[in-house]
């Protein structure tokens, strides 16, 4: 088939293509960064340069794949390090999320495509009450903190959108918190924080978060093109759902770095704001079987636990904690 990728260079898209790629697709893939189009030449990609917010530009480019399929993994994810100013780091990502995500799915649809994949997040949305772990049936939280409430809403907003399209067909995969080489959890601003011992470990670190490989995000994305149901959602997500007392002291002995420090929640939101003592207490984990069973897909990387060490030990990422 021939696939357009939106976001190509991406944390997803670096992995996505290469195996596209090697199942005989013809793909076409947008980036907005020009040095970037050479990386898509070399992975076997057919390149072009565009601003997922410009409307012509982007239309264009679709217009010019004649694509059957498009995957929107448009995001500006590696921007996003003041998480205490949440909602203003993640000002652009919100902006693809909405005004990106009309302008893809409206060139989609102008260029005949039958299928339109795009890119949510599940890692702290659902509901704060309840089990903590959810599946796609499951409310997303009702009350978010201030500082998370437009982040939500563009979430929100992208996936009523791309549920209700049928032509093309509309499916959302809801990554967990990403980690990859030099990526997500283990990119090089969260490393030399937790270097220096600057995430705190808050309250009870009962927050239940879910991690997945950036190479299992891009398998999933696979298996959906050909597996997906119109109109579905996807926890995409590995099979080990843990709190953050556990993952992230566990996280800083593999870095050899020391301990996190630990702050009771009322210092946290003096130090962190609200919406980082709910991450760190309150939020849900999410399930992946429905991914499972209706995908046929499974994780390569099941728990973060040895997916951790294996990204650290290859990366070459530890440190002395003297």
């Amino acid at each position: 088939m021939r696939i357009f990728v939106a976001g190509a260079t991406g944390a997803v898209g670096r992995h996505l293509v290469p195996m596209l790629v090697g199942k005989g697709h013809e793909v076409v893939g947008s980036t907005r960064n020009p040095a970037k189009a050479d990386i898509l030449r070399r992975i076997g990609a057919e390149p072009i340069v565009a601003d997922g917010l410009d409307a012509a530009g982007l239309r264009a480019a679709v217009m010019s794949a004649s694509p059957e399929v498009v995957i929107h993994e448009m995001t500006d994810l590696a921007a996003a390090t003041d998480l205490r100013h949440f909602d203003r780091a993640f000002a652009r990502t919100n902006e693809l999320r909405t005004q990106g995500t009309d302008i893809l799915l409206a060139a989609a649809r102008e260029a005949g495509a039958r299928r339109f994949i795009a890119q949510s997040f599940c890692g702290w949305t659902f509901s704060r009450t309840g089990g903590a772990v959810k599946t796609e049936t499951d409310e997303l939280d009702p009350h978010p903190p201030e500082e998370l409430r437009r982040t939500l809403e563009a979430i929100q907003y992208l996936e009523r959108t791309v549920k209700a399209s049928t032509a093309p067909e509309g499916i959302v995969l809801r990554y967990g918190f990403f980690y990859g080489a030099e990526t997500g959890t283990l990119s090089p601003a969260m490393l030399d924080q937790l270097w220096r011992r600057r995430v705190p470990l808050i309250g009870d670190g009962g927050g239940v978060w879910s991690f997945i490989n950036t190479e299992d995000a891009a398998s999933a994305t696979m298996a959906a093109i050909e597996r997906g149901l119109p109109g579905s959602v996807y926890n995409i997500v590995d099979d080990d759902p843990a709190p953050v007392r556990e993952w992230l002291p566990a996280l800083a002995e593999l870095l050899g770095a020391k301990p996190p420090f630990h702050v009771p929640a009322w210092l946290g939101r003096l130090l962190a704001g609200e919406h980082m003592v709910a991450m760190m207490t309150q939020v849900r984990g999410a399930s992946n079987a429905k991914a499972r069973r209706e995908l046929g897909w499974q994780p390569a990387h099941p728990s973060w636990r040895p997916g951790f060490a294996e990204l650290a030990k290859l990366s070459g990422v530890h440190r002395s904690a003297a």
